[in-house]
């Protein structure tokens, strides 16, 4: 999943807990500063795990945190991978 296609809260939700730096949303949550910094810019998505490290360094749910954004229907679709699995699937028949 490209990064851009989750959004995050992180900021707002550092400036809400006392406006929490960088470093000490990364102390908490065992990453380093400069991770933070990608996953906050939305370069970065965050292992799951992570995910919920950082949802519960501010006490509040994933979906508090993070949101995932669904790419337009144009851009969502079987890759060539699905299609030949259910080709071997289906007998080569649609």
């Amino acid at each position: 999943m490209p990064a851009n296609e989750l959004s995050n809260g992180i900021r707002r939700l550092r400036f809400d807990h006392d406006e929490m730096t960088q470093q000490e949303l990364a102390r908490r949550t065992g990453v380093t500063r400069q991770t933070i910094n990608a996953i906050e810019a939305g370069k970065y998505a965050p292992s799951l795990t992570l995910a919920f490290r950082i949802a519960l360094a501010f006490g509040v749910g994933i979906e508090d945190v993070f949101q995932y954004i669904e790419p337009p229907a144009a851009d969502v679709g079987p890759t060539d991978v699905d299609t030949e699995r259910q080709s071997k699937l289906t007998g080569g028949h649609p």
